[in-house]
Order: structure tokens, then C-alpha cells, then sequence
């Protein structure tokens, strides 16, 4: 009987010593927040005032990858064909500042708001960007 107890000890700690409880702290995962890349827009709306007819207007939408991780853009989209979109083809190292540029071309007068929809790798993967003004 005396056997049965100690053996029934052994396996216990035996057990034991495989319980996360007990095991030392360089071995578990400490780190529960995951690395990402973060992006911080210094404008997402930008009026143009009054602007001429057929005249194109370039707007630079500024950014900063405030991540840890390169912040890559997968996709700029603009809401109509008379904007069109340029925006860096590489990824943006942390703390890097870069720009998604949007060409507006005025086909007819009077006031306007278009977007331009950046996908990006970022925590907020999808970003809604907007110009306005006036058609003279």
C-alpha cells in the first residue's frame, strides 16, 4: 500500500511539472499584443474651394505608418473616372511618411465630393478618403 501511495505521488508531480501553471516564465508566450501596422492620415477630408472646369487638381492625402510592422497599400479606389489615384507601389517602413495623391479632372460646374478608398495591411485595413470644393 505504501508502494501505491509513493508511485501515485511520483506521477502526480510528474504531472504537475507539464502544467503551465508551474512552468517558469521564459518558456510561455509573454508577448500577447501582435505587431501590426498602423496608419495615421494627416487629413481624410480636403475642400478645394473653388476650382476651374477641366482644369485638373491634384490632392496629396499624407500618412505615417505609426506600426511596427511595413504598411503595405493593396488597393487604391476612386469613386468615379474623373479621379484617378497614384499612391506608393512599396512598402512603408515605421515611422515613414508617405501619400496617396488623387487627380480630379471637372468635367461639368457646380459642387462635387468624391472619395478615394485606400486597403491597406493597417489595423483599419480600409480608409475612406474625401475631396470637395466647387466647379467654376
Amino acid at each position: 500500500m505504501k508502494t501505491i501511495k509513493i508511485s501515485m505521488l511520483a506521477l502526480a508531480a510528474l504531472f504537475m511539472s507539464f502544467s503551465p501553471i508551474h512552468q517558469s516564465s521564459a518558456s510561455l508566450n509573454v508577448s500577447s499584443v501582435a505587431k501590426t501596422a498602423s496608419i495615421k492620415w494627416k487629413q481624410v477630408e480636403i475642400d478645394l474651394g473653388e476650382i476651374t472646369q477641366n482644369k485638373p487638381v491634384t490632392v496629396e492625402f499624407e500618412f505615417t505608418n505609426t506600426g511596427e510592422l511595413p504598411l503595405v497599400i493593396s488597393g487604391v479606389q476612386a469613386s468615379c473616372g474623373c479621379t484617378s489615384t497614384n499612391f506608393s507601389k512599396t512598402p512603408v517602413l515605421p515611422g515613414e511618411t508617405s501619400k496617396v495623391s488623387a487627380i480630379y479632372n471637372a468635367a461639368s460646374k457646380g459642387s462635387f465630393k468624391k472619395t478615394v478608398t485606400v486597403t491597406t495591411n493597417a489595423e483599419e485595413a480600409v480608409k475612406v478618403l474625401t475631396l470637395m470644393g466647387s466647379v467654376i
